[in-house]
């Protein structure tokens, strides 16, 4: 059912970068967010300087800025879902925790979270220190109503190298250990699965697979981000957990689909497909 015209929408918020070529990280949140009928607020981290080449410039945001900006929005707007991307560094992450217990945001209240833990570019490279990936697992993981890491993060985040199923299911096994209700192993980076794209929903005692395609493109720039950004929308609308990480798969599965070339490097996936034409209606000009 479409919303009532004047109807407020839910509302979820990003916690995380920005990337100035507009492919992932908040720009990526946002467009995700309103193609989901999810109306998006953010709290700026850092502030990269990058293209579709790579990023030449990060540019963290102070601590009681970001604090700040998560307390005023909780506290005014109303938040049902809220989301972490890039947070740079341990300091942040510690920050940002320290806001969601101020702000009831995280597992068990009443704003669920859901991390999304940047840890390795999309090439596969390290992109926090060792302490930085210590601080998501003891203070970001176990307020995470969902984590959301891929094979090069989970490589990084519990020294698991995943090459097929089983490797999998262990690694969400690690990672729920480590504190997380719910864990989504995203199976995009699995090279060896060349026949779709199964990711792996683990709650501590069943697993669910979600299978899903595999496209041949280069232009998958922001995937995880909007993947993370769909599945915080499907709670921001009073979904469970599992039905959520289904929206989301279902998002971004087109989102990769008609994902477009720009730039000289990779692409974006592309929240187009969600967005009606109405630039075309005769109703306008």
């Amino acid at each position: 059912m479409q919303p009532t015209v004047g109807t407020t929408p839910p509302r979820a918020m990003t916690i995380a970068g920005t990337d100035s070529g507009g492919g992932a990280g908040i720009a990526a949140d946002l467009r995700t967010f309103a193609a989901c009928g999810v109306h998006g607020c953010l709290a700026v981290c850092a502030v990269t300087v990058q293209n579709t080449v790579g990023v030449t410039g990060v540019h963290t945001v102070p601590a009681d800025t970001i604090s700040a900006q998560v307390a005023t929005v909780a506290s005014d707007i109303g938040l049902q879902a809220a989301k972490t991307g890039m947070l740079a560094n341990a300091e942040i992450i510690g920050v940002v925790a320290q806001a969601c217990d101020a702000n009831g945001i995280g597992a068990g209240r009443a704003t669920p979270l859901v991390v999304d833990p940047v840890a390795a570019s999309m090439h596969g490279d390290p992109l926090l220190a060792a302490e930085a990936l210590e601080a998501y697992r003891t203070e970001l993981f176990p307020r995470a109503t969902l984590v959301t890491p891929n094979l090069d993060e989970i490589r990084l985040l519990v020294e698991h190298d995943v090459h097929d199923r089983a490797g999998q299911y262990a690694a969400a096994k690690a990672l729920h250990a480590l504190g997380a209700r719910n864990v989504l192993v995203k199976g995009g980076h699995l090279a060896e699965d060349t026949d779709g794209c199964l990711d792996l929903l683990h709650d501590g005692e069943t697993f669910v697979e979600l299978p899903g395609p595999r496209f041949d493109t280069g232009n998958t720039h922001g995937g995880g981000d909007s993947l993370a950004a769909a599945i915080a929308s499907g709670l921001a609308r009073g979904m469970d957990v599992e039905a959520a990480v289904r929206f989301g798969k279902r998002y971004i599965v087109e989102a990769v689909r008609q994902s477009y070339p720009l730039g000289a490097g990779h692409g974006p996936v592309s929240s187009l497909w969600a967005t009606r034409p109405w630039w075309d209606d005769d109703a306008t000009g």
